[in-house]
This record gives structure tokens, C-alpha cells and sequence, in this order.
């Protein structure tokens, strides 16, 4: 009965998690139900299921950052979205409160809770010999040193090889190096956790956004080849699901285009949805981009939707990446045929939520002074990563190129996308509609 309860209890994590995890998760579940007899051992087990399952479960709705699956070389990043169920969200607030009441019987019975892992899969369950270890001697349970180096020598080594900037690179190392030393890292166990800590150590030298380690606890995918046939498969469904992220397209009053688009997919997977949308958009007096919720993709989708503000193929940007110091010029595609919206005014509305390539687009429209931005300035994350297999588990996404705008010979690493227009996310439409039409009146009343 009480695995037939956990199975079920499972089906509240997303149809993606428990495509990775489930069966790895029900069979760990069995492992530590069969060792744990006992009224106090079994019902710890579950206050750790239950304590997982209220901590992991609106989380684990939101997917983790992740380079888009179609990139081969270097990506921005595209974060997929999809909100939380009100039963799950619901059902969580339940649990968390059951846990808080039984938590302290719980610690008067058991002289101690152990550690809880991070969140890449049900943590009580990932590290089960937890539950017999104690808080003193924690740092040993779930690896050696020699573990521990072996994966933050194989970090150093990738940081060394790729990382955009190389003296930044060397200063990670000999903080990774410094923290090691100073036994730092033996403070939590190997997995999630550890790859957490790691991430945190170097991104307090670089303050890059993009770099991350990331623990699972099935095999992580070789990305050596280019990414799994299975993560191209997954993203193209998800994209059909989402529209490929074109959120909304409609001609607002006085005939003022407006596209919301929260992420910039790869041509090759979403070049259909986005012709389609600005083939509505064609007739339209003036144009207002939305990108505040966008968090990214492909440097060729931000060149395809800006080629619809210029009368023929325009330089965008410069991508460099390591580690063979190349640079590649980013240019928009010859117009499309008919399209009307060349010389008509443009508008972007970002926010301090668009992040990477949703900055890219903007960025690249105001040095071109082709497009005035309205809202808040963005997130400052302009590096490019590309993904890297650590050990069988963990994979370590490297900032291994930037763009270098040919107009500012820079990038918005760090300070963000300013605005032309400065006014709260929540105001940048009703402004740019204002803007918009004042425009459209003015040139109407110089005729």
C-alpha cells in the first residue's frame, strides 16, 4: 500500500520528471522502505518524502536554466515556461504544514536530521544512506576527497579550456582551488548540492549568469556530438506546445502591431511560427516588440525577426568563442518578399527579466538606432554557453562566447540593456502605445 501511495504521490511532479527520475525514484523508495523497519525509521522515511515533496514541488514546475537542445555550438539561453498546477501548488501547502507540525516529534525521536540534497530528483530518496548518519560526521557520508577533486579538477580543466575570458578563468580555478584547500566543499554531500556550491564559488569571482553545474541523478547527456537526438525531440514537442514561445500577436487600436515573444527558438525548429506571426503583423502602422519575459535562444531567430526592420541584410553582431578564438559575423537574412514594416517605427519593451538573447535583440535595434526601448534595464547576461559533460552526472554549462556589437565594440555583460524610454515593466506597453501614436500623428500632421 505505501508504495502504491509514493507511486502515486509522484504523479504531481511534471510528466518530464518522471520521464528522468520515476522508476530510479520508486526503486530507491523500495530499497530504503526494505532497510528502515521500525514505527520511528518508517515514519521518518516519509516525513523525508513529504519534507521533499513540499520543498521540490513548485520548483521543480519551473524548469532549470538550460541551453536550447538544437544549439550545436555555443547558445543564449532559452528558458522554457511552465507555471506550477493549483492542485500541486495546493497540495504542497498542505504537506509543508503537516511537516512543520511533525517535525519536532520527529527530532525528539531520532537524535538528528540528515542533510537534504538538492533538487534535481526526490532528495530524501537519492541519498538514502542518509538516515543513518549523524550531523557530526555528515561531511564523509556520501563520498572521499578523492571524489571530490577528481570533479573539481575536471571543472578546472573545462573552465580553462572554454571560458570566454581566460584570465577569469584562472581566477575561478584558484578560488575552486583555495575552497578545496581550505576544506569548504566537505561541508555537503556529493550531487546536487555539490554542484551548487561549485557554481556559487566561481560565479562569486565572475558574476556570469550563464555558467552552471548541474547534478542528475541519470546519466547526463554527451554533448560532445552535438546535443541527444532525444533533447532535440523533447524541445521540438515542447515548442509545438508553446507556439515555439509567440505568445501573442494582434493589431492593437490605431493600428499598432504588437508581437509577445518569450523566447527566440531556433529557425530550423520555429522559422514557420514566426513568419506566421509577423505576416499579421504586415500591414500594421507601427510595430511594438515585447520582450519582457524573454529569456533567449538563438542568435539566428533574433537576426530573422530584426531582418523585418531593415530593406536589406544588416550586420548585427560579432560572436567570439573559445577555444578556438574565432569570431562569426552575425547578419540579418535578405528581407522576406513583401514585407511592409522596413520604415515603419519600432518599438522593444524589456524589463529586468529579459535575459541573454531577449537582450541580444534590443541591444543589437538601439545601437542600430533602428528601434526606441521601453521599461527597465535587462539582466546583463550576454555570454553564450555550450555544455559540457563532467563524470557521468554532472554537466557544466561554460560561457564560452560573447557578442561584440560592431557600433559599441562591447556587450551588455553585467550592466544590461539601458532603456531609451525608462518607466516600470508594468507601464512599457501603455508608453509605447503613447509613443507610437504620437509618432504616427506627427508624421500624419508634417504632410
Amino acid at each position: 500500500m505505501s508504495e502504491k501511495l509514493y507511486a502515486w504521490l509522484l504523479r504531481l511532479y511534471p510528466a518530464r520528471f518522471r520521464a528522468a527520475f520515476g522508476d530510479e525514484a520508486l526503486q530507491l523508495y523500495r530499497d530504503r522502505s526494505r532497510d528502515e523497519t521500525g514505527f520511528l525509521r518508517k515514519l521518518r522515511l516519509w516525513l523525508d518524502l513529504l519534507a521533499d515533496l513540499a520543498v521540490t514541488l513548485t520548483r521543480d514546475y519551473t524548469p532549470a536554466a538550460a541551453p536550447a537542445p538544437f544549439e550545436t555550438g555555443p547558445s543564449l539561453l532559452l528558458l522554457p515556461d511552465q507555471s506550477p498546477r493549483t492542485a500541486a501548488m495546493l497540495f504542497g501547502s498542505l504537506i509543508s504544514l503537516a511537516t512543520l507540525v511533525a517535525l519536532p516529534f520527529l527530532v525528539s525521536h531520532s537524535g538528528g536530521y540528515p542533510q537534504i540534497p538538492g533538487p534535481s530528483a526526490p532528495r530524501a530518496l537519492a541519498f538514502a544512506d542518509a538516515q543513518s548518519t549523524s550531523h557530526s560526521d555528515a561531511r564523509n557520508w556520501s563520498a572521499d576527497t578523492a571524489d571530490r577533486k577528481r570533479i573539481i579538477a575536471a571543472v578546472i580543466a573545462n573552465l580553462k579550456e572554454y571560458y570566454v575570458y581566460p584570465g577569469v578563468a584562472r581566477k575561478m580555478a584558484a578560488a575552486l582551488e583555495a575552497h578545496e584547500k581550505n576544506g569548504d566543499d566537505e561541508t555537503v554531500s556529493l550531487g546536487a548540492p555539490f554542484a551548487n556550491l561549485l557554481a556559487t564559488q566561481m560565479r562569486d569571482v565572475s558574476r556570469d549568469k550563464h555558467l552552471r553545474l548541474e547534478y542528475s541523478l541519470s546519466p547526463a547527456p554527451d554533448y560532445s556530438q552535438g546535443p541527444p537526438p532525444d533533447a532535440v525531440a523533447r524541445f521540438r514537442r515542447e515548442m509545438k506546445q508553446q507556439n515555439c514561445t509567440f505568445e501573442k500577436v494582434e493589431i492593437l487600436p490605431y493600428n499598432i502591431g504588437y508581437l509577445k515573444v518569450n523566447g527566440f527558438p531556433d529557425p530550423a525548429i520555429c522559422q514557420s511560427s514566426a513568419l506566421s506571426a509577423m505576416a499579421k503583423l504586415n500591414d500594421a502602422s507601427a510595430i511594438i516588440f515585447d520582450v519582457r519575459d524573454n529569456h533567449g535562444g538563438s542568435p539566428r531567430m533574433v537576426a530573422l525577426l530584426a531582418s523585418y526592420l531593415f530593406d536589406r541584410p544588416t550586420h548585427l553582431t560579432d560572436i567570439f568563442t573559445r577555444p578556438n578564438n574565432s569570431t562569426e559575423q552575425s547578419w540579418t537574412p535578405p528581407p522576406v518578399p513583401g514585407n511592409k514594416l522596413a520604415d515603419k517605427p519600432a518599438y522593444v519593451l524589456i524589463s529586468s527579466s529579459t535575459f541573454s538573447g531577449g537582450e541580444e535583440f534590443p541591444y543589437d535595434l538601439k545601437m542600430l538606432k533602428r528601434a526606441r526601448l521601453v521599461g527597465e534595464p535587462t539582466a546583463g547576461a550576454a555570454h553564450l554557453t555550450s555544455a559540457h559533460r563532467i563524470e557521468d552526472h554532472y554537466t557544466f554549462f561554460v560561457p564560452s562566447g560573447r557578442p561584440i556589437n560592431p557600433v559599441s565594440k562591447t556587450d551588455w555583460e553585467g550592466a544590461g540593456v539601458q532603456p531609451d524610454v525608462k518607466v516600470d515593466a508594468s507601464d512599457a506597453l501603455a508608453t509605447a502605445q503613447k509613443l507610437a501614436l504620437d509618432r504616427l500623428q506627427s508624421g500624419r500632421s508634417s504632410k
